[in-house]
């Protein structure tokens, strides 16, 4: 479907970097100790992981979100004003 297409190649693009970087998905996910399966989901944009998504991106040098904009831009990442439940 269409709008999968971008986290598609949102995540081709990683693996790219990653490479480039001399890493890879498998070796962020040996180092936070998780399944590289775990990592290429985030990656993937299927699941979402603060820790996996940092851990990808201090591989790379640059903030999560640089990488996935769309998910450190969204409304609840803006100060919340007081008193609403």
């Amino acid at each position: 479907h269409d709008t999968m297409r971008p986290a598609r190649e949102q995540h081709e693009r990683i693996k790219m970097r990653l490479r480039l970087a001399g890493s890879s998905l498998a070796a962020v996910a040996r180092e936070l100790g998780v399944a590289a399966t775990t990592v290429t989901t985030v990656s993937q944009g299927a699941r979402r992981s603060r820790r996996i998504e940092a851990g990808i991106a201090a591989k790379l040098g640059v903030g999560p979100a640089e990488l996935w904009p769309e998910r450190y831009s969204a409304p609840e990442s803006t100060p919340r004003h007081g008193g609403d439940p």
